[in-house]
């Protein structure tokens, strides 16, 4: 019965993982109708590559056992991450097409660092310890990175920069491989998921408390950094000479 609720939950955590690792694709889209990068930042998407490259290591057989599943969807999302990341450096002005693609190279060159000492210098529980530990970093610094946009709704008491589909999916996505974990009774599994059901909670939370507001009439300019800014509403003779649109970047 255990073994059958394992496979049922990381199924399930495959699934919920998927539309988070696809929710970038709007964006990503009008990157390439526009042909440019706008603000939008490249950083996450090359971290997420980097943590998605560790958790597939972590799950291979001669790694950590039973874990294939985890294997196939932060495989998927490798590719994925991988084919958003060259689209950005494509795309990208010229300082942050080179800020981006050394972080994508340190990235690289960290898996292979870990990989190579994992298999060249570790074996049995200490592989598993190495991979495992790091993999668990990286994955509570991915849930991590909704935080800023949490203290925005806070501030704005607002839920226009949080939305609600891809808050609840961060919170099934990390209850579904928290008890994946706990059932394969694999700590490097469960803290970190344990950790991004506890942040998908409080972003529920959140927008049960303030999902009634419609906000201030200003519109929303993204930052650098991907998430939303508030700005005073232009006068709408101003704003049609300037003919400028902004996209909203959709990641959590």
């Amino acid at each position: 019965m255990n073994h059958v609720l394992h496979f049922m939950f990381g199924i399930f955590g495959n699934a919920t993982a998927a539309f988070l690792f696809l929710s970038p694709t709007i964006t990503f889209w009008r990157v390439i109708k526009s042909k440019s990068t706008e603000q939008f930042s490249g950083i996450p998407y090359v971290m997420t590559l980097l943590n998605c490259l560790l958790s597939a290591w972590y799950g291979l057989p001669f790694v950590s056992e039973n874990n294939l599943l985890v294997v196939t969807i932060n495989g998927a999302g490798a590719g994925l991450e991988f084919i958003y990341v060259l689209i950005f450096i494509y795309h990208a002005p010229k300082k942050e097409k080179i800020k981006v693609l050394a972080l994508f190279c340190f990235v690289l060159a960290v898996f292979s660092a870990v990989a190579l000492v994992s298999v060249l210098a570790l074996h049995g529980t200490g592989r598993k310890v190495f991979c495992g530990v790091v993999a668990a970093v990286f994955s509570v610094a991915m849930y991590a990175s909704p935080l800023s946009i949490m203290r925005m709704v806070i501030k704005t008491k607002s839920v226009e920069f949080m939305p609600f589909f891809l808050s609840l999916f961060v919170f099934l996505c990390g209850t579904s491989w928290f008890v994946y974990g706990i059932l394969g009774r694999d700590a490097f599994i469960a803290v970190p998921n344990g950790f991004g059901c506890t942040l998908g909670t409080l972003q529920l939370i959140l927008y049960s408390i303030y999902r009634k507001n419609k906000g201030s009439k200003e519109t929303k300019k993204p930052t650098a950094n991907g998430t939303v800014e508030m700005g005073p509403e232009k006068p709408p003779h101003q704003e049609k000479q300037e003919n400028i649109q902004v996209p909203r970047d959709e990641q959590v």
